[in-house]
Parts: structure tokens; C-alpha cells; sequence
């Protein structure tokens, strides 16, 4: 699309048959009413109210009809001041502070009197300022005063010719100068005359085509008077009616043509140029009337040469503009007889509009699958199955406006074909109570043939306005899954009932929250009161239906873990008020508990029991008796079999293993839910767990429930001594648990077995955290005796495991995971906790911050899988100690220089990728300390600091002529340079020479590189002019280099104001620099945006 088009502005329209125009004496005293012709006070000091038009319709406190009325008065008195005011008028709705004057509009053609409004427009001094695009013009200022400016504006317009469609626009004098006007502002360089004279234009252009129609429905109503009275008998004939008839029918078809001469005036001389302007308000503005004008007056406008304009824009690069075009086509696809008129183009555009299903700009996508599906109601075969498809699939997505959209367009092609009365009577015949059976087996075949079996919240979501009846149809449901099919009817497969279970949990959930899933939406809204209504009715119709076919569900089922999984969700949605029939759901849980040993169907029955016990209800204390019952017979099993397996030891069988693990799982299950403390089953776990180290052969599963189990265990116990005022006593027993349970945990971090390992050092973390100094916040001094602080080798045993077991190549993982990476995604979610678990003990002061170090080091190479961690650590630990942190940082930074020189030895390539590596860790670490040096100040002295000793750590074995060995690490160290202010450069660079001999600032061979970089990178913006050169070579070649280049002189720089010198100051001081790059300049660096 081009900006502006080829020139397009003829003069103003001078009619041959024209009054001749009065002298502006004459004129003087026929002015309009209130306002003076030329928009400002007359000089002639004659009175009147300077308020110009633009001002009226600013305000807009007097009815538009009257301010038309006035004008058109005005104009019948005389037509040239009114002209004018009405010429002023847009001049002055562009935001231009110009004035056309009476002689100006006689003596000046239309181009001549634009260019003169051109030249006193403030954009002139908006361009000089840099400010063209600032829309400081009516249209696009913000406030309500100018929205309703704008809106005032198109009324004004509309109003005109509404109430001139009979009178003076056929005078070939008031449109034809409108027109030229607005046609040449339209082709303007200046945006604002642009932007108005096409939303003027065009707004002009609707509603001549409302009067076009009008003329149109007044001729075909001329015409059937006019043969009505020609077919009378002669008798009854009035010739003198015909020939009004005749009269009136030859003048309306004139006009007719005049409105028609105009609009082509408008459309070729604006329209098809201004669609494709490069301004997308006005494109926007042009699409969006031109859909108006085909839905008004579709007889002339709705054909493949207007609609084409339409097709070509639905590719615009703005999204504005192409959700315009949808809209406008949504208004002629609602409309069912307009169908035949836009088969063609339905042909031609339609790919693309399922195309824009997938937009970038959501708004857009929710517009175009409206449009789909309003193009689907019309035809069903205008869409090919393909095309339904990449629709179908959008009710997955995460926008919700983008999934409800979609849901509707599913709603439509799979639900509203049905015969209501057809599946009621077949209902009927099958004893059926609901017809909704064979949609939701559709519903079912479609949820299973989208694969996408985690996302039935999604789809419930995506349906739920549009589908709400069926989705809430549980009677119906319930039917499909527990009575036998009837004759016709075909059974439904298990994976068919495993995903009708699931779709039912999904509405029941969403039914009951009344707000959509998680991923969907920024939070939970507040409901209104009709919408809380309709939840709470909702909530008592599932409790009162499922407190019957809850428990004939899960005795159907309860051999399937994957159904009774999900079947036992729907209790905690029940309105539990009106909960009575416990007996027959709590002996079904029961019988799934003693069946299945599922960690997720175990959790479910534990859940459950959790809900029903709660307190608030009054079925609480036969729920706990149930549960209590529940729970002796499973502890008294899991004590005997504790007995038998130790007591076998070695010998023990698969039974005996099997008898411990099952009934651990269930505990364990019910421990995370239920206080379980009083029968006292650390004991047990902390036995079996003692058997297992000593002994070294105890089963995996079983190590793992029992660390899970007594861990559960020992948070219980804290949760009630600190809900209670503890004796002495408690507060002694609890820490001798919590101290013998982490010395085991920490004795499973060498078991052989990784899943124990990874659990006790998740357990670990998590007590540590929980027994830590911040036990004792709050007012709790008194549980000072639970405070565990890990020793050193327990903070090394952690940061070895995590070492061993988080940062680990691809390669090595495949391996240990037989060379196939089918879980890679779930091991590295597991790594990812942790290193998160590991990590809170660094931020939160429990493990030493140098530990971090090993971490830090890590965060380059690691950074896909781990770098949000791990910068959410550095930024933690440095909110607590600044200083500490950078100390921290420069220690990582050691570490890896260490690593490198024992894999290099002393003489380090330092163009090499490892070299490269830690600079550029440096670099990132840089940009971590921000821009507000003076906060970072003290920490980034201190880290150049530790790095300037660790340079001169160590002298060379060779002698003092050879640099330090650590000397390079100056060169990483320099990356930190950036962050120092002035005056610590200064103090950092004295710093610096106390560890330098003389003979070390004379040296320019390339192994003191290092050392000079470093040093220039501090006298960089200091005061200190004594640059060392980074050649090597005779400094009478160096001196030579220099004065070639022109070196600007050292005195000169200092009075750079500021304090810093700009790039084009510094390059020259390393015109020798050949080896290194300038790390201040490097594109992308920061400095590049502080100094831009």
C-alpha cells in the first residue's frame, strides 16, 4: 500500500449558471447566523458572536438538527459566506490553526489554497521537532471531549445531507466544491487534512448512498403508481395524475443520478486511493464505511467490484484494519439473502479467511472464526472438511475468546443439525429420560479424535456458552455410562466411557467454580448476582443427582484406576449441606481403597474422606468413624508386616515386600491429608528405613513411602505443637525425631537407587527450610529448641548431589536412561525441582551463599533448562546481601578459570571458546548489577577487589619476568569495568598498581595482554591520561601508529563534559588495538543503549 496517491486535486467547481458573488460590503450584512463567513471576527467591526462552526460542533451543547438548520438558512441568504464557514470548518477539524479567507476562496484555485493551509499548519513544526506522528490533531486527541468531538463531527455531516436531500445538494454548486475540497485535502503530505477529509468524505459518501436508496425506493414507487394508473380503464384515467406521475418520475430519476455522479466522485477520487493509504486509521476508515454502504444498499454496492476492495485488505499488515474487514463482513454474511451475492467471493477470499483463525492478533482470530461460522450457517457446503478442522482444534487454545469462539463454530457443525422431536421420541422408545444421548457420544468422538486427552477442561470451557444445556446434562450421562445399551444403541468402548468420565468431571467442576480452568483467564472475576444464583442452583442439582449415582459409578468401575481416579473428584464439588446418603458412597470408598494401591487413586480417597470430615458439616463425625475404622485395620496389617519383613530379613518373598509396600502407599496417601499421629507410624518407617541402610537391601518403592510417610509424619507433629503451647518435653522428643530422621536422609544421598536419593534430598531441603532460623518468627521464641542449621558437610553432601544429578549433559542422561529419552521432558521437570528446593536454601540463608557459586557458574551452558532458576537466585541472594552476592559471582567466575587452566595448563589460548565462554558469563553477569551504579557501588568495588588479588595470587615459578599465572582472569575481570563509577575506577586502578612492579607496566608482549586491558578498561572516562598501548612492539612503531591516526591529544579529552568520553573519543585511543575487541562498542552491549 503506498502513502499517498497519484495527485488527485482538481479546482473548485465554478458553475456556469451561477449567481454572480456579492462585494463583501454587500456581504457584511447577510452573514451567517452567529459566526462570521470566514471563521473569525469581522474587521469591519460589524457584531456578531465569533464562534465558528468548528467550535459549535466542538462543544456540541445545541442539537445537530438546529446547527444544520442554521447553516442551511445561512446558506439560502447566501451561499458563498456559508461555504466558506462550512470550508473552514474541516480546515479547522484537521487541527489546523489557518483561515480561508473570502478572497483567498475567489481568486485561488483548490490546490493553491490546501498548499497555503499547508504552510500555516502546525505539523510543519511538529516535523522540525521530530513530533509528525505525535496525532496531536481532534481525531486522534484522547479524552471524552474529542471521542465526542469525532462522533459530533460525523453527525454534523450526516445530518447535513439528510436535511438537504431534497433541496440545495442538486444546486451543482454546495457538493461538487465539498467534494473538490475534500478530495484534494485527502491527497495531502499532512496526515491530519488526510485523516479528516477521508473520514469526512467517506462519511459523506454513507449517507448519500442512504439517500441514494431513498430515491431508489421513491422511484419504484413512482413507477408502480405510474402503471397502476395507465392499466385504468380511459374512463378512469387521470391524465393530469399521469403527468405528475411522469414529471415526478423523470425528476427523481435525475437526482438519482446526480447522488450516483457524487458518489463515483467520491469513490475513484478517494476511496481507492485513501484504502491503501499508509496510515492504518485511515484504512481502517475506508473498509469499515464501504461495509456499510454494501449492507445499505446492496442492490448497488453488494458485487465482486466493491467487495473486491474488501478481499484485497484481509491482508493488511495491521490488525485494526483486517478486523475491520471480518466485521464488515460479518454484517453481510448475517444477513441469509445476501448469500447468492457473495458465493463468489466466498470462493475466492475464503482460505484465507480460515487462515486468519490462526492471527497473531487474537482479536482478529475471534472475528475470523465468527465469520466462519456465520459462513457455515448459511452453506453447509461452502466449507470442505479441512477447513472445519483448523477450526475444530482452536477450542484448545489457551485465549479463551479465541476457544469460546471456536466452541460456538463446533456448536454449530456437530450439534445443530439434530431433530429435537426425532431424538426425543427415539429417547422415548428406548426408555432413555433424556434425547441428549447421541450428542454426547458425538461430543465423546470428537474429544477422543482431537488426541488431545489432557485438555478436556479446555473443551468443556470452550463449549460452555454455547453447549450449556448438553454439558449439564448429567442425568443423561450417567445413563450412557451405567444401563445397558438398548436395541440400536452401540456400546460404548472403554476408552470411550474413560473419556465420557472425564468430560463429566470437567463440567461438574465447571458448573460448580463458575469460572474457567487454570491457563485460561487472568484470575477468578467477581460473579454477578445472577451468575452466583445459577451456581448455587447448579451445585444442588449435581449433589442431589450424584448422592444416587456416585456410588453405582465407582462399584461399576472401582477395578479401574483411571475412572475411579476421576469419579472421585466430584465429591468435593457437592453442596455437602445437603449431603444424607453417606452409607453407600463411604463403603464404596472404602472397597476402592482396599483394592488398589494407584498413588493417584489412593490420594483421590484420602482427598475425599478430607472433605466430608471437614468440620463445618454435621455428616463430620460418621465420616471420621468410617476413617478411623478404615485406617486400624490398615495399621494394624502394615505392623504385622513390618514384623514379618524384618524379622525374614534376606529371606523375605515378593509377598512380604508386596504386603509392607501396599499398605505403606495407603498410609502414606492418607498421611499427607489426615493427621495420622496417633498411631505413632514413624516408628515403623524409621525402622524399616534403618533395616534398609544397615543392611543395604531394602526395596526401592518401600524406601521411598517410608521417607515420604514419616515425613508427613514429623510436619503433623509440628503443626501441633505449634497450634498448642508445648511442653518441654514435646519440643525435646520432636527435635530427637527430626534429627534422627535427617542424619537417615542424609545417609540415602549414597543409597544406589537414584528415586531414594532424589527423595531424601527433597526432604531434606524441605525440613531444613521448615526447621529453620524463620521457625521462630513471629512471636514463636519458644520453639528455638527446633531449629536445625545443616553443617558444613551436610551443605557439600547437598551441593554435590545437586552437582551429580541437575547439571548433566543430554548425552549422559540418555544413558543412564538406556539410551532413550521417552521421559526427557518429566527428568528434567524433576532436575528443575531440585535445583528450585536446593536453591531456596541458598536465597532464604540456610546454606552458605559461596555455594552458589557452583550454580552460577552453570548459567550460560545450562541456561534453556535452568537459566530462570538461576537468575531468580542471583537476584534473591543480592536483595540480601549485595556485597556477599558480587563476592559470590567473581568466585564462580574463579572456579571455571581454575577448571580451565588444569584442562589447558598455564598457558592459556585465550581466543579460544572456553576463554570466550567465561567472558561472556561475565558480560551477563555485568548486566545483572543494572544501571544505578551508585546502589551497586560498594559490591562492584568489592568483586574487582577479589579478582585483582586472584590475578597476583600466585608468582611465577619462572621468575618475576613472567606474568602471574592467573594474570588472563584480568581480562574477564574487565567486563565488570562498565559498572564502576569515575572515581572507584580511579581508586580500583591505585588499587591495582600496588600489585604491579615497574617492570610489569613497561611489558607489551601479547601474555601481558590481559593486564593492559584490564588497566585501560579502568582509566577509560577517568582522569588519569597514561593509557598503556596494547602493541606489541618498539614504542617508536606504536608512537608513529599513533600520530598517523591522528590521536586526539590526552589534555583535550578531560574537558569532555560529563565525565565520560563517547565512542567517537575513545576509538582513537585504541587505534592500535588490534587483538582485542573494544567491549564498550560491542553492538548489543549495554553501553549501546545507555549512550543512544
Amino acid at each position: 500500500s503506498s502513502c499517498i496517491s497519484e495527485p488527485f486535486a482538481p479546482p473548485f467547481f465554478k458553475a456556469a449558471n451561477k449567481k454572480p458573488r456579492k462585494s463583501p460590503a454587500e456581504k457584511a450584512t447577510g452573514g451567517a447566523k452567529g459566526r462570521k463567513a470566514n471563521g473569525v471576527p469581522q474587521t469591519n467591526g460589524e457584531g456578531g458572536d465569533p464562534v465558528t462552526l468548528f467550535e459549535v460542533v466542538r462543544m456540541g451543547k445545541s442539537a445537530m438538527q438546529s446547527v444544520v438548520d442554521d447553516w442551511i438558512e445561512s446558506y439560502k441568504q447566501d451561499r458563498d459566506i456559508a461555504l466558506l464557514d462550512l470550508i473552514n470548518f474541516f480546515i479547522q477539524c484537521s487541527g489546523c490553526k489557518g483561515t480561508v479567507r473570502i478572497e483567498m476562496f475567489r481568486n485561488m484555485q483548490n490546490a493553491e489554497i490546501i498548499r497555503k493551509m499547508t504552510e500555516e499548519f502546525d505539523e510543519i513544526n511538529m516535523f522540525i521537532c521530530g513530533l509528525q506522528d505525535s496525532g496531536d490533531y481532534p481525531l486522534t486527541m484522547p479524552g471524552p471531549l474529542w471521542k465526542k468531538f469525532r462522533y459530533n463531527f460525523c453527525e454534523f455531516i450526516c445530518v447535513l445531507i439528510r436535511q438537504c436531500q431534497y433541496s440545495i445538494i442538486y444546486d451543482e454548486y454546495l457538493m461538487d466544491t465539498v467534494i473538490s475540497l475534500l478530495t484534494g485535502l485527502s491527497d495531502s503530505q499532512v496526515r491530519a487534512f488526510r485523516h479528516t477529509s477521508t473520514l469526512a468524505a467517506m462519511k459523506l459518501m454513507t449517507a448519500l448512498v442512504n439517500v441514494a436508496l431513498n430515491l431508489s425506493i421513491h422511484q419504484d414507487n413512482t413507477q408502480r403508481q405510474y402503471e397502476a394508473e395507465r392499466n385504468k380503464m380511459a374512463g378512469k384515467r387521470a391524465n393530469e395524475k399521469l403527468e405528475l406521475l411522469l414529471q415526478k418520475r423523470k425528476e427523481v430519476r435525475d437526482w438519482s443520478d446526480e447522488i450516483e455522479n457524487m458518489m463515483n466522485s467520491i469513490f475513484k477520487g478517494i476511496f481507492v486511493h485513501r484504502y491503501r493509504d499508509a496510515i492504518a486509521e485511515i484504512r481502517a476508515i475506508c473498509i469499515e464505511e464501504i461495509g456499510v454502504w454494501m449492507k445499505m444498499y446492496s442492490d448497488a454496492f453488494l458485487n465482486d467490484s466493491y467487495l473486491k476492495y474488501v478481499g484485497w485488505t484481509l491482508h493488511d499488515r495491521q490488525g485494526e484494519v483486517r478486523l475491520k474487514c471480518l466485521k464488515a463482513l460479518q454484517n453481510l454474511y448475517t444477513n441469509r439473502e445476501l448469500f447468492p451475492k457473495l458465493e463468489l467471493f466466498t470462493n475466492r477470499f475464503k482460505d484465507r479467511i480460515v487462515s486468519m483463525t490462526l492471527d497473531k492478533e487474537y482479536d482478529v482470530a475471534v472475528e475470523a472464526i465468527r465469520l466462519i461460522t456465520l459462513i457455515l450457517q448459511g452453506s453447509e457446503d461452502a466449507l470442505s472438511n479441512e477447513d472445519c478442522e483448523n477450526v475444530y482444534h482452536l477450542v484448545y487454545s489457551a485465549h479463551r475468546p479465541v476457544a469460546v469462539a471456536a466452541g460456538e463454530f463446533l456448536h454449530r457443525k456437530l450439534f445443530s443439525r439434530h431433530d429435537p422431536q426425532a431424538e426425543e421420541e427415539l429417547a422415548k422408545r428406548r426408555g432413555r429420560s433424556s434425547p441428549n444421548g447421541n450428542l454426547l457420544r458425538m461430543l465423546v468422538l470428537f474429544f477422543l479424535e482431537s488426541e488431545l486427552h489432557e485438555h478436556a477442561a479446555y473443551l468443556v470451557d470452550s463449549l460452555w456458552e454455547s453447549s450449556q444445556e448438553l454439558l449439564k446434562d448429567w442425568e443423561c450421562m450417567t445413563e450412557l455410562l451405567l444401563e445397558e445399551p438398548v436395541q440400536g444403541e452401540e456400546v460404548l468402548s472403554d476408552r470411550q466411557e474413560s473419556s465420557l468420565i472425564e468430560l463429566m468431571v470437567c463440567t461438574i467442576r465447571q458448573a460448580a467454580e463458575a469460572h474457567p480452568p487454570v491457563g485460561r483467564g487472568t484470575g477468578k472475576r467477581v460473579l454477578t448476582a445472577k451468575e452466583r444464583k445459577t451456581q448455587i442452583d447448579d451445585k444442588n442439582k449435581l449433589t442431589e443427582h450424584f448422592i444416587m449415582a456416585l456410588p453405582m459409578l465407582l462399584s461399576k468401575y472401582q477395578a479401574d484406576s483411571e475412572k475411579v481416579a476421576n469419579l472421585l473428584q466430584i465429591p468435593m464439588f457437592f453442596d455437602l449441606d445437603v449431603y444424607s446418603h453417606l452409607d453407600a458412597l463411604l463403603k464404596q470408598i472404602r472397597l476402592v481403597v482396599e483394592k488398589h494401591i494407584e498413588t493417584d487413586v489412593l490420594e483421590a480417597c484420602s482427598k475425599t474422606y478430607s472433605i466430608l470430615c471437614s468440620e463445618e458439616y454435621t455428616i463430620m463425625n460418621r465420616v471420621d468413624i468410617a476413617r478411623s475404622q478404615l485406617i486400624d485395620e490398615i495399621t494394624d496389617r502394615f505392623t504385622h508386616s513390618v514384623e514379618d519383613l524384618l524379622q525374614e530379613a534376606e529371606e523375605a518373598d515378593d509377598d512380604d515386600i508386596y504386603n509392607v509396600l501396599s499398605t505403606l502407599k495407603r498410609l502414606t496417601a492418607f498421611h499427607n491429608a489426615h493427621d495420622l499421629t496417633r498411631w505413632d507410624l514413624f516408628g515403623s518407617c524409621y525402622r524399616l528405613l534403618k533395616a534398609g541402610i544397615e543392611q543395604g537391601a531394602m526395596p526401592e518403592q518401600i524406601a521411598v513411602q517410608a521417607l515420604q510417610c514419616s515425613h508427613y509424619s514429623i510436619l503433623w507433629q509440628l503443626v501441633k505443637i505449634t497450634e498448642g503451647t508445648p511442653s518441654k518435653e514435646d519440643l525435646v522428643a520432636l527435635r530427637r525425631v527430626v534429627k534422627s530422621f535427617l542424619a537417615v536422609c542424609q545417609q540415602c544421598l549414597s543409597n544406589v537407587n537414584t528415586p531414594v536419593k532424589e527423595q531424601a534430598f527433597m526432604l531434606l531441603c524441605d525440613l531444613l527450610m521448615v526447621f529453620s532460623h524463620q521457625l521462630v518468627s513471629g512471636g514463636r521464641e519458644g520453639l528455638e529448641a527446633l531449629v536445625f542449621n545443616p553443617d558444613s558437610t551436610l551443605q557439600n553432601e547437598l551441593l554435590t548431589f545437586i552437582l551429580d544429578h541437575v547439571f548433566i549433559d543430554q548425552d549422559d542422561e540418555n544413558q543412564s536412561m538406556g539410551g532413550l529419552a521417552v521421559g526427557s521432558i518429566e527428568a528434567l521437570h524433576k532436575r528443575r525441582n531440585l535445583l528450585a528446593a536446593f536453591s531456596k536454601l541458598i536465597i532464604y540463608d540456610i546454606v552458605d551463599m559461596p555455594a552458589a557459586a557452583d550454580i552460577f557458574k552453570h548459567y550460560m551452558k545450562y541456561y534453556n533448562d535452568y537459566g530462570d532458576i538461576i537468575k531468580e537466585t542471583l537476584s534473591k541472594t543480592r536483595q540480601s546481601d549485595k556485597i556477599l552476592c558480587a563476592k559470590t559471582l567473581i568466585l564462580s567466575l574463579q572456579q571455571l578459570f581454575n577448571e580451565l587452566l588444569q584442562d589447558q595448563g598455564p598457558t592459556l589460548d585465550r581466543t579460544s571458546s572456553h576463554v570466550s565462554g567465561i567472558k561472556e558469563l561475565a558480560r551477563r553477569f555485568a548486566l545483572t548489577f543494572g544501571l544505578d551504579q551508585i546502589k551497586t557501588r560498594e559490591a562492584v568495588a568489592t568483586l574487582h577487589k577479589d579478582g585483582i588479588e586472584f590475578a597476583f595470587k600466585y608468582q611465577n615459578p619462572h621468575g618475576a619476568e613472567f606474568p602471574p599465572p592467573n594474570l588472563a582472569f584480568l581480562e574477564v575481570l574487565s567486563e565488570f569495568s562498565s559498572k564502576l563509577l569515575r572515581q572507584d575506577k580511579k581508586t580500583v586502578h591505585s588499587y591495582l598498581e600496588k600489585f604491579m612492579s615497574e617492570s610489569m607496566s613497561e611489558r607489551r608482549e601479547d601474555v601481558w595482554l590481559p593486564l593492559i586491558s584490564y588497566r585501560n578498561s579502568l582509566l577509560t572516562g577517568g582522569e588519569d591520561g597514561d593509557r598503556m598501548s596494547v602493541t606489541s612492539g618498539a614504542s617508536s612503531k606504536t608512537s608513529s601508529i599513533r600520530s598517523k591516526k591522528g590521536r586526539t591529544p590526552i589534555h583535550k579529552s578531560k574537558r569532555i563534559e560529563g565525565g565520560s568520553i563517547s565512542h567517537k573519543h575513545r576509538h582513537p585511543l585504541r587505534a592500535a588495538d588490534t587483538h582485542l575487541p573494544d567491549h564498550d562498542s560491542e553492538p548489543g552491549s549495554e553501553n549501546d543503549y545507555v549512550h543512544k
